[in-house]
This record gives structure tokens, C-alpha cells and sequence, in this order.
């Protein structure tokens, strides 16, 4: 009885454990073995975000959704001053508005607001791209989630 609990102990023991993060949140994770016994635990947080770890500055493009149009073609160019422009073309309506100024980074280093007369706009920043937010600074979701994507050129 000792040796079938002893070993199905060690099993249970061994098996690893997904680690579920916040929303939004990157949960790194490493594999350490000790006696044979395998789990998994969190890295600490080493101060890398998007601001000081990633290639940013630069243009992204891409066509966003739009209520009563095929879409609106952005373009948004980060630049390292904290400075940026835009440009929104709305298809098949041929109107066109331009706008510049400072952006901001939020606490984390991982999202900007794009400052302007008509308010502020919010995009995480990932890896050679920019995912629109909504107007509480949150990830929009749906199926049509990848349509709020701006690609780096």
C-alpha cells in the first residue's frame, strides 16, 4: 500500500500546472527539475515592456472598421520624440483627415494615447504592430478582432 501511494504521489507531483494570466497580461514560465520532480514557476517581472524593449518607432498601415463605410485606411507614424501623425482615409468617401501631436505612454510601457484636439486614441504595442482599443483603453474582441491590427511597414 506505501509503494502504490508513495508512486502515485511522485506522479501528481510531476505533472505541470498551465498557469492561467490576467487578461492582457505575458506570463513567462520555466521548467525546474529537482529529484526527478518537475514544476513550473512564474519569472519575475525584470522591467522589459514594449517602450523599452521593442523597435516601435516607426509607420503602421492598415484598414480599420467603419459603421458606414468599407473601412477606414490608417496610417500612424511613432516617433521617438513622442511625437506622431496620422492619417485616416475613409473608402468610397473620399475624405480624408490628417492630425498630429504627442502620444503618451501608459504605466505599464505597453500602450500609447495618441493625443489630439478630438480626444485621445489607445493602441497596444506589440511587435511590429499596433492593436486599436476601445474608449476604456481595453482590447476589442469578436471575431472581428484582427480587423483593429496596424502592421509595421
Amino acid at each position: 500500500i506505501f509503494a502504490v501511494t508513495a508512486g502515485a504521489l511522485l506522479m501528481s507531483c510531476s505533472q505541470k500546472k498551465e498557469l492561467k494570466p490576467e487578461s492582457g497580461a505575458e506570463v513567462t514560465t520555466t521548467e525546474i527539475k529537482t529529484d526527478s520532480i518537475a514544476s513550473v514557476a512564474p519569472i519575475t517581472d525584470d522591467g522589459h515592456n514594449a517602450q523599452n524593449s521593442l523597435d516601435w518607432a516607426g509607420t503602421y498601415e492598415g484598414t480599420l472598421p467603419c459603421a458606414d463605410c468599407p473601412g477606414i485606411k490608417t496610417t500612424i507614424t511613432l516617433k521617438d520624440d513622442n511625437t506622431y501623425t496620422i492619417s485616416e482615409e475613409y473608402l468610397e468617401r473620399k475624405t480624408k483627415a490628417e492630425d498630429k501631436g504627442k502620444f503618451e505612454w501608459d504605466k505599464s510601457g505597453s500602450k500609447v494615447s495618441l493625443i489630439s484636439k478630438d480626444g485621445k486614441r489607445q493602441y497596444f504595442v506589440g511587435e511590429n504592430q499596433l492593436i486599436h482599443l476601445d474608449m476604456d483603453g481595453k482590447e476589442i474582441t469578436g471575431p472581428n478582432k484582427d480587423l483593429y491590427i496596424l502592421k509595421k511597414k
